[in-house]
């Protein structure tokens, strides 16, 4: 508080005083006078000892902030110096940067001075030589000119002519050299295809094995005794002509001991009526109605084996989705034969031939199975339904909605029709495999024996061959040769005219192998 708030206090208080108490006696009045003289006393007091304070401090604030203030200024002198003296610094920097860009600058000048003064002399000898060039290319053109003109001279012919004679000199070498090149290229193809296909067919027919079974027109039928041939017969042959009507077989009974035989060339109809006969010869009672009954339930046996046999070829195959009229016309195929050859077994066997086939080229397996288990489909009814087994096997395969793929493997695997993919191709292969391979189909004894007597005769024909046998069911020959006579070289020569010979005069299923064989021999003794 300063001096004049005081007093003004002061006054304030004696004036209170004055106007708030009475006059109740002067006494009174001059105690609080005097104790308000104290008390004021002591404020003034108060009031220097605070303004002294006050001036004290001030003065002690006032040097603290000329204290601050000079060294603010010494602090902002200091960094004005650093700050200048980094300036300085920088300027000294950029002035030796500029210095040395100046210098390289200067040294870059200079080089690009030579250079220049290097190419205006290479200019100039550029210049003198290409004159020299156009008066050696003119000297060139000149010596050109008289040469085609002393050769024109010489041969006879202007240069338009000698060209044109050039060209088809030319053209006549290329034309030669493609075709040789051309034939050699086929050549190559075709043996490497040749290979190729050896390859994959042998390669199919070593993993394939598939048992043949050859079947004839008849049935034989074994009897305990030969009284039991006047049971089958009956009384004015009722029993005979039952089993014959019924079954539509003939039952061919005669000096035979103890066998009856039954003749039909519908194999489901033979197979029925050996069994009921069979059943019957076991049962004792042979009379029509037993006999009707009897061939009813053979009936239903051979069905049950037939749709047995077809789904047993589809499961060996592994082929799955087939309509179940087909496995059962499949099972049909069973008791059907081709020159002696089991169509069920032919069937199965040109599937797995088809599905190893395809997989040796990469092609869907399970559809070439799918055809090759399919393709003679029609020679389950070609009996019983008009036209070829290929259109009937085609037909069946629409009907119960085979694929397009199946279709046309059937319908071509004869070449009736055209094929249309690379499965059909191979059907019709595994087709020819299986139907010839040996022994797969019956041939007579005769035909066998008169193709190793022509195969033999063939080898013999030739100039040095001394002997020749034949062997393994013909499909090899081996020649013997006299060594004064055949040389190593003539040799090869010898089989290629053995095999040529063999080719033009013989039909054979499959390969023949020719060995020529070339032995000399020296035989002494010791006494």
């Amino acid at each position: 508080m300063s001096a004049i708030g005081v007093i003004v206090t002061i006054v304030a208080v004696v004036i209170a005083i004055l106007v708030a108490v009475p006059l109740a006696g002067k006494a009174a009045v001059a105690k609080k006078i005097r104790e308000d003289s104290e008390t004021v006393g002591s404020a003034e007091e108060k009031a220097r000892a605070i303004i002294d304070d006050a001036i004290k401090s001030a003065e002690s604030h006032k040097r603290e902030a000329l204290l601050e203030a000079k060294e603010e200024s010494i602090r902002l002198k200091n960094e004005h110096e650093k700050l200048k003296a980094e300036h300085e610094k920088e300027n000294r920097e950029q002035r030796a940067e500029l210095q040395k860009y100046e210098k390289r600058v200067l040294s870059k000048e200079e080089s690009v001075d030579k250079k220049a003064e290097s190419l205006e002399r290479r200019e100039n000898q550029l210049n003198t030589k290409e004159t020299e060039l156009k008066k050696k290319e003119k000297q060139v053109d000149e010596l050109r000119e008289q040469r085609v003109q002393e050769l024109e001279r010489i041969s006879g012919l202007t240069s338009e002519q000698a060209k044109d004679f050039l060209l088809k000199t030319v053209e006549e070498d290329v034309k030669e050299d493609t075709a040789r090149l051309y034939k050699e290229y086929v050549n190559k193809a075709k043996d490497e295809a040749n290979r190729k296909a050896q390859e994959y067919v042998v390669t199919a027919i070593q993993k394939c094995a598939v048992d043949h079974v050859s079947e004839t027109t008849i049935s034989v039928v074994q009897l305990p005794g030969d009284e039991m041939k006047g049971r089958i017969i009956g009384r004015e042959g009722r029993n005979i002509r039952a089993l014959e009507n019924a079954t539509g077989v003939d039952l061919i009974i005669d000096d035979t001991p103890e066998a009856v035989i039954l003749s039909s060339f519908d194999p489901i109809r033979r197979e029925v009526a050996r069994i009921a006969l069979e059943k019957l010869i076991l049962d004792g009672r042979i009379h029509p109605a037993r006999i009707e009954e009897m061939i009813e339930k053979a009936r239903k046996e051979v069905d049950a084996r037939i749709r047995e046999e077809g789904e047993a070829a589809a499961m060996e195959v592994g082929v799955r989705g087939i309509h179940s009229e087909l496995i059962r016309l499949l099972g049909c195929m069973i008791f059907r034969t081709s020159y002696g050859q089991n169509a069920l077994r032919h069937s199965v066997e040109v599937a797995q031939l088809s599905g190893l086939l395809a997989g040796e080229i990469g092609l869907d397996v399970r559809m070439a199975k799918r055809a090759g288990l399919l393709h003679d489909i029609g020679k389950s009814i070609d009996h019983e339904v008009e036209g070829s087994h290929i259109q009937i096997g085609a037909d069946l395969c629409r009907k119960y909605k085979e694929p397009e793929i199946v279709i046309n493997a059937v319908e071509s695997h004869h070449g009736d029709v055209e094929q249309t993919s690379l499965i059909s191709c191979i059907v019709q292969a595994a087709d020819a495999i299986s139907a010839s391979r040996p022994g797969a189909r019956r041939e007579t004894l005769e035909a066998y024996t008169n193709r190793l007597k022509d195969l033999e005769n063939i080898t013999n024909s030739f100039k040095g061959v001394e002997k020749s046998f034949a062997i393994q069911a013909g499909r090899e020959v081996r020649v013997m040769v006299v060594p004064e006579q055949v040389s190593d070289a003539d040799m090869v020569l010898l089989a290629r005219d053995i095999s040529r010979k063999i080719e033009d005069e013989l039909d054979y299923p499959g390969l023949i192998k020719v060995n020529v064989i070339r032995e000399s021999r020296v035989t002494d003794y010791a006494k």
